[in-house]
């Protein structure tokens, strides 16, 4: 799931597919093949220190116990297929109540975006092919709202404004002020 929280992709489609084969840690990248993916386009990610960290585990694991086993995440050397009960256990126990494991994906565009991540490139990792479809993930929270005015603040302290004003008189010898 941590995964899913830090690339955007599509859980279970995408995220349970993974395969050793798609992975280089030394190259710091996982890769979906084309054909493997929601929009039949692949694409790569470079991994950040957590998730370098998450498939160190995960390899770990794969070596000293399930060696057979091609998948990056699996439940006891077989590929996931179906995690909705043990992700409802799971929310249910940490006291979440219902919540969607597609919800990963709107929180990491929200991530990428406050990172100050360019859209379009947050656009390709997280595979959104259309603007429309990517718009509706990208949500504007209150507390954005709030740090766009912080940013501001900080990127305006100590400048000033000219406001020039220009005085003229009508016909009927009124004056008008106009900024």
């Amino acid at each position: 799931m941590t995964f899913a929280y830090l690339t955007g992709w599509r859980l279970p489609g995408e995220i349970l597919s993974v395969t050793w084969s798609n992975v280089d840690l030394d190259a710091g990248t996982v890769r979906l093949d084309p054909g493997t993916t929601k929009t039949k386009e692949g694409r790569v990610i470079y991994l950040t220190e957590e998730m370098a960290g998450v498939l160190r585990t995960q390899w770990h694991e794969h070596v000293t116990i399930w060696l057979d086993c091609p998948f990056v995440f699996q439940r006891s050397g077989k590929r996931i297929r179906y995690p909705w009960v043990s992700w409802w256990k799971a929310c249910a126990e940490a006291g979440l109540g219902h919540r969607l494991m597609h919800d990963f994906r709107r929180t990491a565009i929200r991530n990428f975006i406050r990172a100050g991540v360019p859209e379009r490139v947050a656009m390709h990792l997280s595979g959104h092919k259309t603007r429309s479809v990517f718009d509706r993930y990208a949500i504007v929270s209150d507390g954005d709202l709030r740090d766009a005015a912080a940013r501001l603040n900080r990127a305006f302290r100590g400048q000033t404004t000219t406001v020039s004003t220009t005085i003229s008189s009508n016909e009927q010898g009124k004056t008008h002020v106009s900024h």
